[in-house]
């Protein structure tokens, strides 16, 4: 299982924290980040794992607030949120330029995506991050993520980027997450304080045991501690993902990991993907609203695994918005299948029995082809 689970993953989010990413606080690492660009790289262009294995790979990285305390000569990390702020604004300029710098040394494209926790609870911006992020990866650019503290209290009080890291593992449905920090990985007991802690190679993620054996944050610069990421393995399980928890500077720890070697902690996944996508959209989420199907689209859904045009929907029923979770029914009212709207039901009802290119026409605008697009959809058997 362990040489398996990262050598055949196709799409990874990759988290660093901030203890990393700015050595301790005392600045960002460059040498550090250009290491990590550089084996991101390797595994976007098929050279770091299988021959010829092209992978996706997302990067959720802390540092901003670190890096403006060190800019603005900020010895400790302040209490007031409007100084931790201040510090992420001020950051967040260096952090995404030395990303972009080190990922164009490597001929790699590169985009700044700021979020929230806020901008993945809510559907309609869940949508539109996921189709952001998707098309960034379909284009062959490194998404750099991180939390954006600056407009947001909650997330700096409360948040953490192991947190937001299993949340974009969730939201590409991505097959692994690994989180790179200052640790080799996970002990049965802190090793620091007690010499008989056994190191844990792989476990089951989501085991209560695995929360009692990690401590508290142990880094003044970061939020974060074991803790976290034992949780946010615990999340990324939650749509079928594996978390690898391992040391940033071990030599090349992306592209082993790739080839299959077993490096770090492994906390596998007891939820197939498909199955764990197939639970969330039919146990967790409440129907908005539905669309009516002629029987050709409801044919194609259940048979050929389409998406759902609007050129063969009849009706539509509720008042929801994009993003919302509805129904799609066949002229018999039984439910063919269920997923996240493209459109809203105003808009729906107007794209009736139109084909894509008259969208923009009608509505001023064009979002997506689909109304639900196949990614977005549980299918029901007849």
């Amino acid at each position: 299982m362990a040489s398996s689970v990262l050598r055949d993953a196709r799409r990874i989010v990759v988290k660093v924290g901030s203890s990393l990413v700015t050595n301790e606080g005392r600045g960002l690492d460059e040498v550090a980040i250009g290491e990590w660009s550089r084996q991101l790289a390797a595994l976007v262009r098929g050279e770091g794992g299988e021959a010829g294995q092209a992978r996706e790979v997302i990067m959720v990285s802390s540092g901003a607030i670190a890096e403006g305390m060190k800019r603005l000569g900020w010895a400790s990390r302040p209490s007031e949120i409007h100084e931790l702020q201040a510090a992420a604004a001020v950051g967040q300029m260096g952090l995404a330029q030395m990303y972009e710098t080190k990922l164009r040394e490597q001929a790699m494209g590169s985009a700044q995506v700021l979020l929230t926790h806020a901008d993945l609870a809510d559907r309609e911006r869940y949508l539109n991050a996921r189709s952001t992020l998707l098309t960034l990866l379909r284009l062959g650019v490194v998404p750099v993520i991180n939390e954006n503290d600056t407009v947001v209290t909650d997330e700096i009080k409360f948040g953490d980027n192991d947190t937001l890291g299993a949340l974009v593992a969730n939201l590409v449905e991505a097959d692994a997450l690994v989180i790179l920090t200052d640790q080799k990985g996970l002990y049965t007991a802190d090793p620091r304080r007690d010499p008989q802690a056994q190191f844990v190679h792989e476990a089951k993620a989501g085991d209560p045991a695995l929360e009692v054996m990690a401590g508290g944050a142990g880094s003044s610069i970061g939020k974060g501690g074991m803790i976290t990421k034992i949780v946010a393995a615990k999340r990324a399980a939650g749509s079928g993902a594996s978390t690898v928890i391992a040391w940033g500077r071990e030599p090349d720890v992306l592209l082993r990991l790739a080839r299959g070697e077993a490096i770090g902690t492994l906390l596998v996944a007891q939820t197939q993907k498909k199955q764990a996508r197939k639970q969330w959209m039919m146990d967790h989420l409440q129907l908005r609203g539905s669309v009516t199907v002629d029987a050709g689209a409801a044919a194609k859904l259940r048979g050929e695994g389409k998406s759902l045009l609007p050129i063969g929907m009849v009706a539509v029923e509720g008042d929801f918005a994009r993003g919302d979770v509805i129904a799609v029914r066949d002229a018999g009212g039984a439910e063919v299948a269920r997923g996240l709207a493209n459109y809203a039901s105003a808009d729906a009802r107007r794209l009736c029995r139109k084909p894509s290119s008259e969208f923009e026409r009608l509505l001023g605008y064009a979002a997506e082809p689909e109304m639900v697009h196949r990614d977005n959809m549980v299918v029901f058997a007849a």
